[in-house]
């Protein structure tokens, strides 16, 4: 299940690209800005975007049952591969659509004032929803370097918001550009071309957070540092003679099954066995919080 402060960042973005959407559409209306239209969807899908991310936190909390024993934790993942397809097909399909149709049928920019205030507005916004996700983001990577934490993160819904708000300024930036330079050389198709630009940018969005949630969806194991740690630990027990295999995967960004084979010392009985193994799980689950669910397949070599 995502953080509390993931879900924070997630309603900050909701809130603030659902008033910026709203904002947006009126002014696209005014000015008859294609840029402006594309920013408007784009704020639209990622309200929705926001919602879905939202829904897939509530599901992953739910409880496990008789038909998902290990919990609906990688529902989290389902539903932001979801919302990675859907900047995809929604935001940067109608973006370059309208786009391309501003370009072969450009028409002036009307009221331009109104989309630099509106623009403008929208990057304060998008600024500080996006200051919350990256203050939470960096808060979580330590020591790794930017893009090192997010292919290793395990937590789609905050690096799906900060990527989602990053792309979202920069369109910002594209957009109010493609209006000034066509204002001001009288190029009314730069406008339609700055469409086209957005789109790309979210088209690119999309594609590096699909293929980061793909990873998660199918069953990613922990981070090295955790997996060699469980098993120095499960090595470090007298009783253990060797550790055949550990085996990981993410359920979800704060919970990973373990699996790991272990041969025993001879002489153990079934009790002393038993009781070893016990024991082991408590330590890993005192060092290791985020391993909860264990399965330890034992080996007694009498």
């Amino acid at each position: 299940m995502a953080s509390g402060s993931s879900k924070l960042a997630v309603y900050a973005a909701l809130v603030g690209n659902l008033a910026i959407a709203v904002t947006k559409f009126s002014a696209a209306a005014f000015t008859g800005s294609s840029a402006m239209l594309s920013e408007a969807i784009h704020s639209l899908v990622d309200t929705g975007n926001q919602a879905l991310l939202l829904y897939g936190m509530y599901r992953a909390g739910l409880p496990a049952d008789a038909r998902h024993p290990f919990g609906y934790g990688k529902e989290l993942y389902f539903w932001s591969f979801v919302v990675a397809i859907l900047i995809f097909g929604l935001g940067a399909g109608f973006s370059i659509y309208e786009g391309v149709h501003g370009i072969m049928q450009p028409t002036p920019v009307e009221n331009v004032m109104i989309s630099y205030v509106v623009l403008g507005l929208s990057l304060v916004f998008e600024g500080f929803a996006s200051f919350l996700a990256l203050r939470q983001f960096l808060r979580q990577k330590g020591e790794m370097g930017f893009f090192e934490a997010v292919r290793r993160g395990k937590d789609p819904a905050l690096f799906t918001v900060l990527f989602e708000d990053s792309a979202a300024i920069l369109g910002l930036m594209i957009a109010m550009g493609g209006i000034f330079l066509g204002d001001q050389l009288g190029l009314p198709w730069m406008d339609g071309a700055a469409a086209v630009a957005i789109g790309l940018v979210l088209a690119g969005v999309a594609l590096f957070l699909a293929y980061e949630c793909k990873a998660l969806l199918i069953g990613e194991a922990a981070e090295p540092e955790v997996v060699e740690g469980c098993r120095a630990l499960l090595n470090g027990d007298r009783r253990v003679v060797r550790v055949a295999d550990v085996r990981t995967m993410h359920l979800g960004p704060q919970e990973i099954l373990l699996a790991a084979d272990l041969d025993f010392a001879d002489g153990l009985t079934s009790e002393q066995v038993e009781a070893a193994t016990g024991e082991l799980e408590i330590k890993l689950r005192e060092n290791f919080p985020e391993v909860r669910r264990i399965y330890l397949e034992t080996r007694a070599l009498t």
